[in-house]
């Protein structure tokens, strides 16, 4: 099963990178550009996202995303709206979670025991790691390779121990990946500023196939004029996919930038864009 969501993901993040490149191919060109048959490249994308590549291309291209602006556009205008008084209906994944104090965040993770483990995913490997209480971190290295996201993760909490327990963050990940409503949350445990901590929150209600911007999310935690920052706490996201950091972008419907790659960021947009009815 790990070499299949590998290989799917293989041919995804290719595409994207050929589509990029050239958005109007037909499903012949681009197949033949991966030395597939299109029946095949048909298939592989069909079980991987649901939809046709010519519908999945639609997805990836900038006028998705300003059309999600357009059309799905979460402002986060007031606490109320957003749900921040309320963790019992974070997102459409049911998440659950935690901050750890200031205190944590500023000793850089002493004391902190943290297991880790490689997971596969629809968008590539998957670093995930966690204390006893939830996640606390997830890197996807399609971009940045397995050396990179590990040293990205780790560089966070310097101080911390760190422990290979793949079996202790199953439970956990396959819910996460799961994209269906579980009967028990994915915890998740925020180690940052409290700053930090109020951006991640805003976006932790982001509805999937939902996209905002960076200056509503600076005005949804009462900081307007901290767009700069706020864009800065988006980028020094932990927490993957889970905490949808790939779901701000710029007022122009321009994608911005992501700290695990934009063509990540495109796919992870595209893959949610394919299951809500647009």
């Amino acid at each position: 099963m790990e070499q299949e969501h590998a290989y799917h993901f293989g041919v995804i993040q290719r595409a994207i990178e050929i589509i990029d490149q050239a958005p109007r191919l037909s499903l012949e060109e681009l197949s033949a550009r991966l030395g597939m048959s299109p029946s095949h490249f048909q298939r592989v994308f069909s079980k991987w996202v649901g939809v046709s590549p010519k519908k999945y291309q639609e997805y990836l291209a900038i006028d998705h995303a300003k059309a999600l602006l357009r059309q799905r556009y979460s402002t986060l205008r007031t606490t109320d709206e957003a749900g921040l008084t309320s963790q019992g209906r974070l997102h459409d994944l049911f998440l659950r979670w935690e901050a750890m104090s200031p205190g944590t965040f500023a000793q850089e993770g002493a004391g902190l025991v943290i297991h880790y483990g490689w997971f596969p995913s629809p968008f590539g490997p998957a670093l995930v790691m966690g204390t006893d209480k939830g996640i606390c971190g997830m890197a996807f290295s399609a971009e940045m390779g397995p050396e990179g996201a590990m040293q990205d993760l780790t560089r966070r909490w310097t101080k911390a121990t760190f422990k290979e327990r793949p079996e202790a963050l199953e439970t956990w990940v396959t819910q996460a990946f799961a994209g269906s409503i579980s009967a028990t949350r994915t915890p998740l445990v925020l180690v940052g500023a409290p700053f930090q901590i109020k951006v991640w929150e805003a976006l932790l209600n982001i509805p999937s196939g939902h996209v905002t911007t960076y200056s509503d999310v600076a005005t949804s935690i009462g900081s307007p004029n901290a767009v700069r920052a706020v864009g800065t706490a988006i980028g020094r996201n932990p927490i993957s996919w889970l905490i949808p950091c790939h779901r701000a972008l710029r007022k122009s419907g321009e994608l911005g930038g992501y700290h695990w790659g934009l063509g990540v960021k495109r796919a992870l947009l595209a893959y949610e864009a394919a299951r809500t009815d647009f």
